[in-house]
């Protein structure tokens, strides 16, 4: 059976070039970065090598980037490194979880937490961020690119905000790294996480921007590593991939392949829409990823057409992976006010740099005829045929 995969958002294939540079670390070049012989040396130049080019994707000092376990650590060590009992945060609520349960958990710690709400496009309105400021609000949490709608937050505003409060500001940029460009002196924010799977290099890695001279208490204790910010013996495969991803990333924005992958992604939405009824896109309206739709396909039940389309070789998704199985509908969607009914009807479609037209033109060959087949076994589809 053919396989598509347009579910990028949760996970990308690790591309050849990423796969060719990690390759030599898992054998030959095995030693410990931070051995002084010739074996940690040599690990330990190829760890710098990838920080310099992670550092160039965001346009900072590579000695401003932590390397990480990923997204879920980097938004863990940002929002816990950077607020302690008594503190106010401010963050939304369509934040990924890894930084909604990190922001619940300071709560209960002792901070207090202001979750901004969003409009029914999914954007926060900047001047709700500065009227939750406080005196002693400590940081502001906004995520950049969001990961259900794609949907991107207005984060140079709320970072002049934080800079005039003189408050940290944070942004998780897990679903903006290598989609749009990302420039962390115009974002003007102390901390920005990225995670490598989403970018096309492999699970287990990600990368914290800190900018000198902010105050990063650690999440882990052990030796010196990271300039004492993340313990741990580097994982220099993993990390190696990163820097590759990053400098992919660069190379393929030169080439205008975001504009390519955007035209890919418009050409699905339309002819979804274009083909079947009682259907919408979340998000309509905001600026978004390039890569990312997000559609509701009233009278149906997402989890089915997931099931069904997977059946037929397509894979997509209703939402974050990391809720998949979840009873609740997507918090973003409720908190873009959609009602529960269409939150449960959503899909996300999201495309990476593997994918192609042909790719395309299958998702638009199975959704119309899925959406079609799901809705003749809905009584509430049929009640309403019958009714018109």
């Amino acid at each position: 059976m053919r396989r598509i995969y347009l579910d990028n958002n949760a996970t990308t294939p690790v591309l050849p070039e990423v796969l060719d540079a990690m390759r030599p670390y898992f054998g030959e070049s095995f030693g410990n970065a931070s051995s002084i012989h010739h074996f940690g040396q040599e690990t330990r130049a190829a760890v710098e090598r990838a920080r310099d080019s992670v550092a160039a994707l965001l346009n900072c000092r590579p000695a401003e980037i932590v390397f990480t376990s990923g997204g879920t650590e980097g938004d863990n060590l940002a929002i816990a490194g950077l607020a302690i009992s008594g503190d106010h945060i401010i963050t939304s609520t369509i934040e990924h979880h890894a930084v909604l349960h990190a922001s619940k958990h300071l709560e209960e710690t002792g901070c207090d937490a202001t979750y901004v709400p969003v409009d029914s496009r999914g954007l926060i309105d900047p001047d709700d961020v500065k009227r939750a400021l406080r005196p002693n609000t400590k940081l502001i949490s906004i995520i950049m690119a969001n990961n259900e709608t794609g949907v991107l937050q207005p984060v140079e505003e709320i970072g002049k905000i934080a800079a005039e409060a003189s408050v940290y500001f944070h942004t998780d940029a897990v679903q903006a790294a290598a989609k749009v460009p990302v420039d962390v002196k115009r974002i003007g924010c102390n901390a920005l996480s990225i995670s490598g799977h989403k970018m096309h290099a492999p699970q287990g890695v990600g990368a914290l921007y800190v900018r000198k001279g902010t105050h990063l208490q650690p999440l882990f204790y052990g030796g010196r590593h990271e300039r004492s910010r993340r313990a741990g013996t580097e994982n220099v495969p993993g990390i190696v991939g990163l820097g590759k991803a990053a400098e992919l990333a660069m190379q393929s924005f030169e080439r205008g392949d975001d504009k390519k992958i955007s035209a890919l992604r418009d050409r699905l939405q339309q002819g979804i829409l274009a083909q079947v009824e009682d259907a919408g896109v979340n998000g309509q309206g905001a600026s978004r990823v390039p890569n990312t739709t997000n559609i509701y396909f009233d009278h149906i039940e997402g989890e089915a057409m997931v099931i069904s389309l997977d059946l037929k070789g397509l894979a997509v998704s209703t939402g974050a992976a990391c809720s998949s199985g979840a009873i609740e509908p997507s918090h973003v969607l409720m908190a873009m006010g959609l009602r529960s009914d269409r939150a449960r009807a959503s899909l996300r479609f999201s495309l990476g740099k593997q994918n192609t037209n042909e790719d395309i033109d299958f998702a638009l060959a199975l959704v119309p005829e899925a959406v079609a087949r799901l809705r003749e076994l809905s009584p509430t589809y049929n009640k309403q045929t019958v009714s018109s």
